[in-house]
């Protein structure tokens, strides 16, 4: 991971595009999905997402990235999705 990502489970939906994150840090975020996300990704509760968390918030977070099943199957493989 590069530039602060981090690893998040999408805890619950929000609303309003915004969800809270269980992150791999273990740090409790409130995630944001942005404007270029939103209409061409879902994203539901127990998704791998990559989250950048904001550099003047640190209980905030972006979503630039989703998982699918088999990423996130591969992921548990290797080790880096613990819990």
């Amino acid at each position: 991971m590069e530039n602060n990502e981090i690893l998040a489970t999408v805890e619950s939906l929000l609303g309003a595009n915004r969800l809270r994150l269980r992150c791999m840090d273990g740090v409790v975020r409130m995630g944001r999905i942005p404007g270029s996300m939103k209409k061409k990704t879902w994203i539901r509760e127990g998704d791998v997402v990559i989250v950048v968390p904001w550099e003047f918030q640190n209980e905030k977070a972006d979503v630039i990235w989703k998982y699918t099943r088999p990423q996130v199957d591969w992921l548990e493989r290797k080790g880096y999705l613990k819990g």
